[in-house]
Order: C-alpha cells, then sequence, then structure tokens
C-alpha cells in the first residue's frame, strides 16, 4: 500500500470512526454514568473487535453470506433484538456509576462481539477492504488496513467515552440523568433503521487499486 493510500485510509478511518453511531452513543452513555476508567474495557473492546472484524471480512468471511444468506438474516435480528436490550439498560438507569438495577457497563468481550451485529461496523469494514486492501499481497494489506483502523479508531471513540464524562456534572440530578439516558436509549432505538432494512454483504471486491 502506497503512503497516499494510507494516509486515504486513515481519513477514512477517523471520519467514519468518529460520527455517531451505536457503538460511539453507548459509549458516551457509559461514560456518563460510569466514569471513564470503567469504560475502558468497552473502549478497547470496540477498536480491537472491530480490526478483528475487518482482518477476517477481508480474508474472505463475506464468502459465506453468499452461500447462506439465511445466516446474516439471523445475525441481523439478533442484533436488533440485542440493541433494544442495551436500549433499555441504558434507559434504566437511574444514578450514576450504578443503577438501581445493577447495571454495568460493557466488558471488553461483550463490546468486541458487539461489532458483528452493529451496521454501522459493516458498512466501514466492507467498505476499507474493498476500497484499500489490493489483491497484491492480499492478507498482508488487509492486515494493514486492519492495524490502521485500530490505530485511529482508539482516540476516535476515547472522544465520545470523554464527552460523556464531560457530562456528569450535569447529570446530579435524577431527572437531568433520566433525561439523558432516555435520549441515548431513544437514539440508540433509532440506529435500528440500517439494521433492518440492509440485505447481507457481498464479498469484498478487493484489488481496486492496482499498481502503475
Amino acid at each position: 500500500m502506497t503512503p497516499t493510500l494510507m494516509w486515504g485510509l486513515a481519513g477514512f478511518a477517523l471520519v467514519s470512526s468518529i460520527t455517531p453511531g451505536p457503538n460511539n452513543l453507548m459509549l458516551m452513555a457509559s461514560g456518563a454514568n460510569f466514569g471513564l476508567k470503567r469504560t475502558l474495557p468497552h473502549m478497547a473492546g470496540v477498536s480491537l473487535g472491530f480490526g478483528l472484524m475487518v482482518l477476517l471480512l477481508g480474508l474472505g468471511l463475506t464468502g459465506l453470506f453468499a452461500v447462506a444468506p439465511w445466516l446474516y438474516a439471523v445475525i441481523r435480528w439478533a442484533g436488533a433484538a440485542y440493541l433494544v436490550y442495551l436500549a433499555y439498560r441504558i434507559a434504566v438507569s437511574s444514578s450514576i456509576g450504578q443503577g438501581k438495577t445493577g447495571a454495568k457497563p460493557m466488558t471488553f468481550l461483550q463490546a468486541a462481539a458487539f461489532q458483528w451485529v452493529n451496521p454501522k461496523a459493516w458498512a466501514m469494514a466492507v467498505g476499507a477492504v474493498a476500497a484499500y486492501a489490493s489483491t497484491d499481497h492480499l492478507a498482508a494489506n488487509v492486515a494493514l488496513v486492519a492495524f490502521i483502523f485500530m490505530i485511529v479508531n482508539a482516540p476516535a471513540v476515547s472522544i465520545w467515552a470523554a464527552f460523556g464524562v464531560g457530562v456528569r456534572r450535569w447529570l446530579d440530578r435524577p431527572v437531568a440523568l433520566r433525561a439523558f439516558n432516555l435520549s441515548m436509549a431513544a437514539l440508540l432505538l433509532l440506529s435500528l433503521a440500517p439494521m433492518l432494512t440492509s440485505h447481507a454483504p457481498t464479498a469484498p471486491q478487493v484489488g481496486v487499486q492496482t499498481r502503475r
């Protein structure tokens, strides 16, 4: 991969990682409710889990959906159900640091697994591999795409968690915290729209760049 393509990929990774989506909304809610330190495993799970997703998709996992499209439907509806559950957990969090319902921040493994049911993560991963991983030395190029995304994604998602921490002082009143959590839950439910209308992704057509 040429330096020009690497810079282009870094820019794509930054823009796609820092814009609103299920990951960032949940990180902001976690930062507000549990603080930055307790949100660190969640942040690490997003960055490393997405990097692994890019790697596996780039090495051909999307071909599985071509022969078993029903599998993507299962993942899509399971993901929708899980997002509803996460929205509920956010909505019922009633006190900063610990909810009366025993709410806890998302763990590393939960955050990593969530990438596979996140519609924005699918679009980002398939788009990155298709645009930036050439067929020459495919495995190495896919690994580089995954690595650059992990490096760029980490500070991008940190901003959302930090923003949530920043608004904690405004949420010391139960009414304010309740309104914030309900808003985050509603936005998370709205993010279901692209998931429920999406189709199974096709295998990325890698190699769109050719050496000249």
